[in-house]
């Protein structure tokens, strides 16, 4: 039996609770089967939380979260909450595991698997076999900068009075962390990173530039680097998406070149995502895997939510915080062969058809063919 792995497991909100119940199915069997052992605790966060407690993420549960080796979350949040005040709203409960946990870099996979080709809204042969991750700096830059804020302004020639500030702020360490975390990455794909910043027109993305390619002649010489700014990488995405590998990239870019590669794929069901943070004592990094996707409370209690992306994220948790790449392997092939069987979800159902299934089927088919991976 190998080492027992610790996870914490806080299902959430809407279609949360029902994705995570399939990706314990995979647990179970990876523990039967694969002589894989997890210690598994569980909690809420988000609406659930607020609903038992009266607040999006407890002390407790943020200790909990402190001390294992990974957390996977579902989704958070629903309209059932919008008229809470900002404080405790669902939302807050996920930014306090980010920000507490200091969860600095966002990996998020697009990964175009060859049976949702024709989902994509480009044309098959720019999408085909498409597998690029975005590392998106996640705790610092105008999400966070000082001075912020709505303030007045009674200049003469403001109409309205008031101005709206934010602030774009990196320091040299914060880069550097995040820039070595997708140097890293890169080792274990094909060695290249395109590093996109706006240092055009922006002194922030001077440093940013200079900062990413210190780390890379200094710690990654074998590493191929190239620099991009960020509004042209967003054309070549859509343009010619194969061109890249790891894309490295800020907080506010991220947010936008992530979002725009997840389209890339046809589905948002399908996207998984992980964010790491420092090496702990065991030198595992502090992690949080989530699906792309959110509470989806339209479709929720009804079996039609799509459990892949939650499953992939749990590939993640298990490529990245367990070093279990072989496993995490088969279950990305066990997906691609269910896809290539024509099983699909409602999310999944196109012009060509296909076997429709519920969300506790889509689980059961993935772990049946996890069995033959």
């Amino acid at each position: 039996m190998s080492d027992s792995y610790s996870l914490l497991i806080l299902p959430g909100d809407g279609i949360g609770p029902e994705v995570m119940t399939e990706v314990v199915k995979v647990i179970d069997w990876l523990q039967a089967n694969r002589g894989l052992s997890f210690d598994i605790s569980h909690g809420l966060v988000g609406g659930s939380s607020y609903d038992a407690h009266g607040t999006p993420l407890t002390d407790e549960t943020m200790a909990k979260a402190q001390a294992v080796d990974a957390v996977l979350l579902g989704a958070v949040g629903g309209p059932k909450y919008d008229d809470l005040d900002f404080s405790v709203k669902p939302e807050r409960g996920l930014l306090r595991l980010r920000k507490d946990m200091d969860l600095y870099a966002n990996l998020r996979p697009a990964q175009c698997f060859d049976a949702l080709a024709d989902f994509s809204s480009l044309k098959r042969d720019v999408v085909a076999g498409l597998d690029i991750l975005i590392v998106r700096e996640l705790t610092s830059g105008v999400y966070f900068g000082e001075p912020r804020g709505i303030h007045a302004d009674n200049n003469s020639d403001n109409e309205g009075g008031r101005v709206g500030i934010n602030t774009q702020r990196y320091t040299s360490g914060e880069i550097r962390r995040v820039a070595r975390s997708a140097f890293e990455l890169a080792r274990r794909r094909n060695n290249k990173v395109c590093s996109m910043e706006k240092a055009n027109v922006m002194e922030s993305g001077i440093l940013w530039r200079e900062e990413v390619q210190w780390v890379r002649d200094n710690e990654y010489p074998e590493v191929e680097l190239t620099h991009m700014y960020a509004d042209n990488g967003l054309m070549q995405l859509v343009r010619k998406p194969g061109q890249f590998d790891v894309i490295l990239t800020d907080n506010l870019f991220g947010d936008l070149l992530s979002d725009a590669a997840a389209m890339l794929t046809g589905s948002l069901g399908m996207l998984p995502s992980a964010s790491l943070g420092k090496p702990m004592a065991n030198g595992r990094p502090k992690a949080l895997y989530e699906p792309v996707h959110g509470s989806a409370p339209d479709i929720a209690g009804q079996g039609k939510a799509n459990p892949i992306a939650c499953i992939l994220s749990f590939a993640m948790a298990l490529r990245f915080s367990f070093d279990q790449g072989a496993a995490a392997d088969a279950l990305e092939r066990a997906v691609e062969k269910v896809l290539a069987d024509g099983v699909r979800t409602a999310d999944l159902m196109g012009p060509e058809g296909g076997t429709p299934v519920s969300t506790s089927e889509m689980g059961d088919r993935i772990v049946a063919a996890l069995a033959q991976a």
